[in-house]
């Protein structure tokens, strides 16, 4: 464990002021991210080190289609997250704490330097960086923090993919280390926020849009029959990137199948393509993942339609921008951070 930041403290008693619930904690307990606990009126982060899940994954799997397109990135995660999403595709890691687990060697404990180490040593692989991912990395503040500077310092580029649940102060001392960010928005509704992740809305998009003017900003949205697959959702989502990230963004169609609580049966394919017809009339870059039909993935020059980049599953399979990532056809430029490393 280590000495949290953003809190307060008075009478033994601490409030949390990393993310937007602001957690009132009592002596001995954990906020409802079940991580930061208050020891006699220190706030501790208690999954500091504690690596849950650690790959080398293509930089599609975050997924992030417009920065440095087939590279790789170390990808860690720890345990926790301030929602409790009942559909969580990761819900194994994600609704479990480190105060509960079974036994210290359940879980490897990395210092932030072995983590860079090993990020580097993985660049022979094609790894030019560090993904915090998996679980919700926000609350991995302390630990994400250190890591990412020092990663930074040794010229790997630094990726969250995130709820966007977090405030302001905290986002503003991390974005400097950040190079991109996949920024998950589940609805445009807040009481789907309020009533099935235990969260707000409003902080997510304040999130995404300061986060916008540091780094690349990628947008997911994870379509759930019944609960925000409405054509009304979908308009008001894209409206909503276009008018407040631009229609540069690109966004993220995911397709949900029943994961954790939720019994509810997998999204349709007519369902994604009308998501996709409404975005895409706003938007100029929109993919549809978690689906066997590849194109959806490829990306399209805005200005004359041609796939500039194909994709199979999580591999580039074609790339055909110049190096100033400009269309070949039309010589339409690309909103691309990074080249190709193929």
């Amino acid at each position: 464990m280590k000495e949290a930041l953003h809190y307060s403290s008075e009478n033994g008693t601490v409030v949390c002021r990393l993310c937007p619930h602001g957690c009132t904690i009592p002596p001995g307990e954990a906020g409802r991210c079940r991580v930061r606990k208050n020891a006699d009126g220190v706030l501790l982060s208690a999954n500091y080190g504690v690596v849950s899940s650690l790959h080398l994954d293509p930089v599609e799997k975050k997924p992030l289609y417009h920065f440095y397109p087939g590279s790789h990135l170390l990808s860690v995660g720890t345990l926790g997250c301030n929602f409790q999403c009942f559909f969580c595709q990761n819900w194994s890691i994600s609704q479990e704490s480190p105060l509960d687990s079974a036994g210290p060697g359940k879980f490897l404990k990395m210092s932030p330097r072995e983590v860079v180490e090993l990020a580097l040593k993985g660049r022979e692989s094609g790894n030019i960086g560090i993904a915090y991912t998996y679980n919700e990395p926000t609350i991995w503040f302390e630990f994400v923090l250190e890591t990412a500077a020092l990663a930074k310092e040794k010229g790997l580029l630094n990726v969250l993919v995130t709820n966007g649940f977090i405030r302001e102060e905290p986002l503003r001392q991390l974005l400097p280390f950040i190079s991109a960010m996949n920024i998950d928005i589940k609805s445009m509704n807040d009481e789907f926020y309020k009533r099935k992740c235990g969260g707000r809305l409003k902080p997510v998009l304040k999130a995404a849009r300061l986060a916008s003017q540091a780094c690349l900003v990628e947008i997911t949205n994870l379509i759930i029959p019944t609960l925000n697959d409405s054509a009304s959702e979908f308009e008001a989502l894209a409206e909503w990137i276009l008018n407040n990230l631009g229609a540069d963004t690109p966004l993220h169609l995911s397709r949900y199948y029943p994961q954790y609580q939720s019994q509810i049966p997998p999204t349709g394919m007519k369902t994604l393509r009308d998501a996709y017809e409404a975005a895409i009339r706003k938007l100029h870059y929109v993919y549809v993942g978690n689906v066997r039909e590849d194109t959806w993935n490829n990306t399209a020059c805005p200005s004359c339609g041609r796939s500039v980049i194909t994709r199979r599953g999580f591999e580039v399979t074609g790339y055909y921008l110049t190096p100033e990532h400009k269309c070949r056809d039309c010589g339409r430029e690309i909103h691309m951070v990074g080249g190709y490393a193929g």
